[in-house]
């Protein structure tokens, strides 16, 4: 840590005593932000938003039997379609 003092962190008796605590508390009295690195959580499950998305009849079809080939859900095939597909354009642009 550099030389800013800091607060030591309190005690608490329950999760939502805690988040009570830091609704109202800034925590910046308790850590030295400017020393803190950049960290990944490679485990943590993106969020999600729920879409409505028209396609034709044919191609539904086809990608649940593609899907169904493959045994998996259509609708994570369809995600791993368009994540590859925005993967590709990304390094292409």
């Amino acid at each position: 840590m550099s030389n800013t003092k800091v607060k030591r962190t309190p005690e608490f008796q329950s999760e939502d005593a805690e988040r009570e605590y830091w609704a109202t508390h800034d925590s910046t009295e308790f850590i030295d932000w400017r020393s803190a690195g950049h960290r990944t959580f490679p485990n943590l499950k993106p969020t999600l938003r729920t879409i409505s998305l028209r396609l034709p009849v044919h191609m539904i079809k086809d990608l649940k039997v593609l899907a169904n080939k493959r045994d998996e859900p259509y609708q994570s095939l369809l995600k791993m379609f368009l994540a590859d597909r925005l993967d590709k354009e990304r390094r292409q642009a």
